[in-house]
């Protein structure tokens, strides 16, 4: 079976199932944290905190804090090791003093090249174990794909 047809006949015995007793609401499950805001916006909401990925293994704090102050205050800057190894695992954070100065930072300086690496980053997320999720209870929709329910 080529590969769209296969995408084709799990797309429409998902849609068909959808009608199904099976998907009813009360077989969903929803986990929750309360730290996490409630907004549906996919993105972090703006904070003080950077987390920048994509660093050099030669980047340091220093170097790290240097690139960032032109922006205002950094009053942390943490690049996380490896155990083992002690080798930068390339990325850390950074903290400003101010929300709007880490804005400007991140605007300015995402997927800008850094020692040769280019840069990503976004606002940090609050340290959470086990944010919302959904996780649908499958049950009675047949054998598609080969899948055991």
């Amino acid at each position: 079976m080529k590969k769209s047809s296969l995408i084709n006949y799990v797309a429409r015995k998902l849609l068909s199932s959808l009608h199904s007793p099976s998907l009813s609401s009360s077989n969903w499950r929803y986990y929750s944290s309360s730290s996490l805001p409630s907004s549906s916006n996919s993105s972090p909401p703006p904070n003080n905190k950077l987390f920048v990925a994509g660093l050099s293994w030669s980047v340091d704090e220093k170097s790290l804090q240097e690139a960032f102050s032109s922006f205002g205050e950094v009053t942390e800057v943490r690049i996380m090791y490896d155990k083992e190894t002690g080798r930068s695992r390339g990325f850390g954070f950074v903290n400003f003093s101010k929300e709007n100065d880490a804005s400007c930072a991140k605007d300015a300086m995402d997927r800008k090249a850094f020692l040769g690496r280019p840069l990503r980053i976004s606002f940090a997320l609050e340290k959470v174990r086990g944010g919302p999720m959904v996780v649908p209870r499958l049950t009675n929709i047949g054998n598609a794909g080969g899948w055991n329910n």
